[in-house]
């Protein structure tokens, strides 16, 4: 009866590892040809195929094509995030050298072989510009890069915080699509320059001195 059970056992981990190893190859192979080839451009058999794995399987684990989808820009958007907001504070430092390492961060990821593009950008390009599936996803992604940056913005003493974080995040999306257009990572230094005149003192709030005047014209 214990031998039967502990059976039972390790065949259904055996068969929840199976999917489980399944679910990440068409995870990745879709991620990696919906980037590269374009959401509509990418059928079933083409994911199944580089995945190794079979037709019932994708439908028994996603539903759909469009679960699938779903699904990888989920998980891609996760993994960017984490790698995107680990870059600005790895290294430690203010707020703001945090935030100019935005740039050369992305130039990093220009001169990667498989760089093709930001996946949110890409899917809501080419789908009807009046479907919220994928503008949706989307704008949930962009309001936690929006989030982490308007808060370096506001411990940098930014006067509007939430202002040079739209501001950023223009410089940012404007770059991913000359990259992905021009395949030229040097894009970004471009786009830094034109960040660095955001950090100027006019944009800064200044320090208020303690004392009333009189005392200050002391000083």
């Amino acid at each position: 009866m214990g031998k039967s059970v502990s059976k039972r056992k390790a065949v259904a981990a055996s068969a929840t590892g199976d999917e489980e190893s399944a679910r990440g190859r068409l995870l990745s192979a879709a991620t990696h040809l919906f980037c590269k080839n374009g959401i509509n451009a990418t059928g079933i058999d083409a994911i199944i195929d580089e995945a190794g794995t079979a037709k019932t399987t994708l439908y028994k684990l996603f539903g759909s094509k469009t679960n699938l989808v779903n699904a990888v820009l989920e998980s891609e958007g996760k993994a960017w995030r984490e790698w995107f907001i680990g870059a600005m504070e790895d290294g430690g430092g203010d707020a703001q050298a945090k935030l100019k390492r935005i740039f050369p961060a992305l130039k990093r990821w220009f001169a990667e072989e498989r760089f093709y593009g930001c996946p949110f950008i890409n899917a809501v390009a080419e789908h009807d510009k009046d479907a919220k599936q994928f503008r949706n996803i989307a704008l949930r992604h962009k309001k936690v890069v929006l989030a982490h940056i308007e808060k370096l913005a506001a411990e940098m003493g930014a006067a509007e915080p939430q202002m040079l974080a739209h501001q950023l995040a223009l410089l940012i999306d404007g770059a991913i699509v000359a990259a992905m257009v021009s395949r030229d990572p040097g894009v970004a230094d471009t786009a830094g320059l034109a960040a660095a005149n955001l950090f100027g003192p006019s944009r800064v709030k200044k320090t208020k001195r303690a004392g009333n005047p009189a005392e200050l014209v002391a000083v």
